[in-house]
């Protein structure tokens, strides 16, 4: 088993996927991300592109996870990006990673550029169907992006959590930390990055599935008999 997470921005993977990721790894898992706008250069209250970077590298080493693929893509303009460009990036995240177990963003995000993120990597993660040699895809998952996901107006189409991931106080706190990571990311309560909040919706969603925290996730694709 490789999991893939495909992200928009920095912190993007922490937020929606980072306690999940550590309990991955815990378990032997590579995990890894592959982040569309590493330098993310349009964010408000960004440190320079040097520590944005050792930001990163600290948060992913926090959870456990492998080394980022980074990609230069223009932050908040995804839009103005030919479809086929983030495609082919993401593909080859898929071919050099060998990753079975996929999480993004999901496709109604507040944020155009999680849903433009979301719209490639559905198309992306078909390539084990062009490709015989690749392993087929187990599993594709949509993530939970406190500010993003949760800011969306309501629509037919919002997050519907129907897959949720233990964390227990130990993983959840790696995430916590993870986020503490990057610099002017995390907010002051009641803003939904706050540490209140992420631990908050953990409490939530574990109620939910009868667990002790947990980060919920909406199934795209599940292939039972490749699990």
């Amino acid at each position: 088993m490789s999991v893939l997470i495909v992200a928009a921005h920095p912190d993007d993977e922490v937020l929606g996927c980072g306690g999940t990721a550590a309990s991955f790894v815990a378990r032997g898992v590579e995990v890894r991300a592959c982040i569309l706008s590493g330098d993310a250069e349009a964010r408000a209250n960004r440190p320079e592109t040097a520590e944005l970077l050792a930001d990163a590298d600290r948060a992913r080493q926090i959870v456990g996870m492998s080394p980022p693929m980074l990609g230069r893509f223009p932050n908040i303009n995804f839009n103005l990006v030919p479809h086929l460009e983030l495609v082919q990036f993401i593909e080859s995240a898929v071919v050099e990673t060998g990753a079975d177990t996929i999480f993004t963003h999901h496709p109604a995000d507040v944020n155009d550029d999680h849903k433009h993120t979301s719209h490639a990597c559905q198309a992306a993660v078909r390539i084990f169907q062009r490709r015989p040699n690749l392993k087929p895809l187990k599993a594709l998952y949509f993530m939970e992006v406190l500010s993003a996901t949760d800011w969306t107006f309501p629509s037919g189409d919002a997050f519907r959590a129907d897959s949720f991931a233990e964390l227990g106080e130990e993983n959840l706190e790696k995430k916590l930390q993870a986020l503490a990571a990057y610099r002017g990311v995390m907010r002051d309560f009641p803003h939904p990055r706050s540490r209140e909040i992420v631990t908050g919706l953990a409490a939530y969603r574990g109620g939910q599935a009868g667990m002790r925290y947990a980060e919920a996730f909406q199934t795209a694709f599940h292939a039972i008999d490749r699990i």
